[in-house]
């Protein structure tokens, strides 16, 4: 059972993450961590918490996972305006350095855990997962996940990690980077991609090449509730048990909450707090306590808010 004790946890209390965004309005605006920041400082965590900072990541820490022509197409792209992507990840001005900001402040979490400067860490404004290594997508500029993983194994020599996603929509492009890779671990409890963007996900789709049968995909049907959630929760489990990873991130995308204005899901906030407090009891067991949340999507600010404050004090243990 996971411990009683108070453990260190940080948490990004830098306002600077409110710059991820694309304008007042969006779904993805610039107020989602002013959202959860209220809630945050209401219940004391600003105080119960270190404090992580943002920093933007170096274009070396990008090239890990980004091709150089799409980092440069960036740029090329915000100065002409339009849209990085088909049409919902708009090139403004000032968006690929707000999303480097997002990249190194989950790069400082991770590396503060490993460090051992906090057992656990959670950024609210990061889990970009939609994004590739050569495009954007979804509101994902850069993906800070891809580029998380590939620093825990060039800097940090931590081979096996596993990336357990709950937001409502399928992490594809953590997926598809590392489809045929045995040792990403990969664990995706989404709505069906029958009913909702990027439109990937089956349970079918386990892997490819050296890595059939490694990932883990649970696609649930729109209105899918607490109960088929904590049932279908019950394979991550004793997925991550056998697979042992060294380190775990965790994308807990509030969108999945009964109420997102474009998801079908039907959780209440009670689910990602059970997620977050059964995960870290699964990294007690299996690395070392080592664990980092990242906010995800999450479009009615009232559930991001409670969703990640709760994730935030399953990691504190209370």
């Amino acid at each position: 059972m996971a411990s009683s004790t108070l453990v260190q946890v940080g948490a990004c209390h830098d306002p600077l993450q409110a710059r991820y965004g694309f304008g007042d309005g969006h779904p993805f605006g610039y107020d989602r961590f002013g959202a959860f920041w209220k809630e945050a400082t209401s219940r004391n965590l600003d105080k119960r918490t270190l404090p992580i900072t943002a920093r933007s990541a170096t274009r070396q820490e990008l090239e890990a996972f980004h091709t150089q022509p799409y980092l440069e197409f960036i740029t090329r792209r915000c100065a002409q305006g339009g849209y990085l992507d088909g049409g919902d990840t708009p090139a403004l001005p000032g968006i690929f350095e707000a999303a480097s900001r997002v990249a190194g402040a989950t790069l400082n979490a991770v590396a503060g855990v490993m460090a051992g400067e906090y057992r656990r860490a959670f950024i609210p404004i990061a889990g970009l997962h939609h994004a590739g290594r050569d495009h954007a997508a979804g509101f994902c500029v850069l993906n800070d996940i891809g580029v998380a993983i590939e620093h825990l194994r060039r800097v940090h020599h931590q081979q096996r990690i596993a990336y357990v996603d709950i937001d409502a929509h399928h992490g594809d492009g953590v997926f598809y980077a590392y489809e045929a890779d045995p040792d990403l671990m990969f664990a995706d409890l989404h709505e069906d991609g029958r009913f909702l963007y990027p439109g990937t996900g089956r349970a079918d789709e386990t892997g490819s090449g050296v890595a059939v049968g490694t990932k883990l995909n649970i696609p649930l049907p729109p209105g899918s509730g607490d109960p088929e959630f904590r049932s279908a929760w019950e394979q991550v489990e004793r997925y991550l048990r056998k697979q042992a990873p060294q380190f775990i991130l965790f994308q807990c995308g509030a969108d999945s909450i009964e109420g997102d204005p474009i998801t079908h899901l039907r959780y209440t906030p009670a689910t990602h707090a059970h997620a977050a407090a059964r995960l870290c009891m699964l990294a007690d067991e299996l690395c070392d306590g080592r664990i980092v949340g990242l906010g995800g999507g999450g479009y009615n600010r009232r559930n991001l808010a409670r969703a990640w404050c709760g994730v935030v004090e399953a990691f504190l243990g209370t």
